[in-house]
């Protein structure tokens, strides 16, 4: 399983700890991901998504799943993402 989010694509970083004698040791910064489920208004049924906790305070701001991926670019999301995406807006187009 890749240590990405599946809504914003964000990804590990590196960068390096710093002791306090200024020695530097590669690191790595992973993001904080959860295993969440969100629910689709428009198409009444929940998804089950791995995302980092930033996404999910966007998704909250936004106001739901159906907004987030309204506004959501394609190269962020995952392809089950993708396909949720096109599915909202066929049925919002449709709606």
């Amino acid at each position: 399983m890749s240590r990405r989010c599946e809504l914003t694509g964000k990804g590990p970083m590196s960068g390096n700890n710093v002791s306090h004698a200024n020695n530097k040791t590669k690191r790595r910064f992973l993001p904080n991901l959860q295993d969440v489920t969100l629910q689709s208004e428009v198409l009444g049924r929940s998804f089950k998504f791995r995302a980092s906790s930033a996404a999910l305070r966007t998704v909250d701001h936004r106001g739901g799943l159906d907004a987030f991926m309204a506004k959501a670019k394609d190269a962020e999301l995952s392809a089950s993402a993708l396909k949720v995406k096109k599915d909202i807006a066929k049925a919002q187009a449709s709606a």
